[in-house]
């Protein structure tokens, strides 16, 4: 077999001398790709208006209504008819004021159903439930 035909043994082997650098490059690309992702969401600042000492006023008492066992209701310990009730929750019960509500546990589900429906229909956002901060699951 003619030399130039032949495959080279072992024995023939030179090093290589060439350094392979497909591997350093592929690695330098993934670096790159990452550097470019992180650096625009690193100098991103988010704008914050934030408070400036005591210039606000401090929020008003929350009003309080209270629904009795027998379906009766009281506004700042004040007995109310249900007429009262919607024209109290408009003038009451600011943008910044809450209302605390508190029923009787013997007081009927419809008529604290009823009081919620008046409560959604004039508007309040700020709604606070009291009283049950002692029940207890056994």
């Amino acid at each position: 077999m003619p030399r130039a035909l032949a495959y080279r043994s072992r024995d023939d082997a030179e090093p290589f001398s060439a350094l392979n650098i497909t591997p350093l490059i592929d690695v330098m690309l993934v670096l790159l790709i990452m550097l470019i992702v992180t650096i625009p969401s690193m100098t991103h600042k988010v704008p914050v208006d934030l408070p400036q000492g005591e210039t606000q006023a401090q929020p008003s008492l929350p009003n309080r209504l209270d629904i009795a066992a027998d379906g009766s209701l009281f506004w700042d310990g004040a007995r109310i008819t249900d007429a009262q009730l919607p024209v109290l929750l408009k003038s009451g019960v600011g943008a910044d004021t809450a209302l605390l509500i508190k029923t009787d546990e013997a007081a009927r589900y419809e008529r604290f159903d009823a009081i919620l429906a008046v409560i959604k229909h004039a508007g309040v956002t700020k709604l606070g439930f009291v009283g049950h901060e002692r029940m207890k699951f056994d």
